[in-house]
């Protein structure tokens, strides 16, 4: 079982960057793919980005593309989220995830641990 604890979440202006860390323990996290999802109030929680086990291959969801970069140390047992020019809509908790497969992918459904999820707030 891999444990996850995501940090840096808060309270950015519109335009302003955050980046999200999520610790990893427990099973050997360099061999699985990691992702990042989200959910806003009153929504559906949704795929914003994953990375296979190496960090080779990252896919983006399109509202994020060209905004938000995902990275990982595997070393350090860490899978990282930049987030920059941040918008309000952007607001959400966001939840990492383990996929216990190499590949990546954007499907909830396919990961089988997540993270305790941190708050980010864009304020206009």
């Amino acid at each position: 079982q891999v444990q996850l604890v995501e940090s840096g979440g808060g309270l950015v202006q519109a335009g302003g960057s955050l980046r999200l860390s999520c610790a990893a323990s427990g099973r050997t996290f360099s061999s699985y793919a990691m992702g990042w999802f989200r959910q806003a109030p009153g929504k559906e929680r949704e795929f914003v980005s994953t990375i296979n086990f190496s960090g080779s291959s990252t896919y983006y969801a399109d509202s994020v593309k060209g905004r938000f970069t995902i990275s990982r140390d595997n070393a350090k047992n860490t899978v990282y989220l930049q987030m920059n020019s941040l918008k309000p809509e952007d607001t959400a908790v966001y939840y990492c995830a383990v996929r216990y497969k190499a590949g990546p992918s954007s499907s909830i459904v396919d990961y089988n641990y997540w993270g305790q999820g941190i708050q980010v707030t864009v304020s206009s």
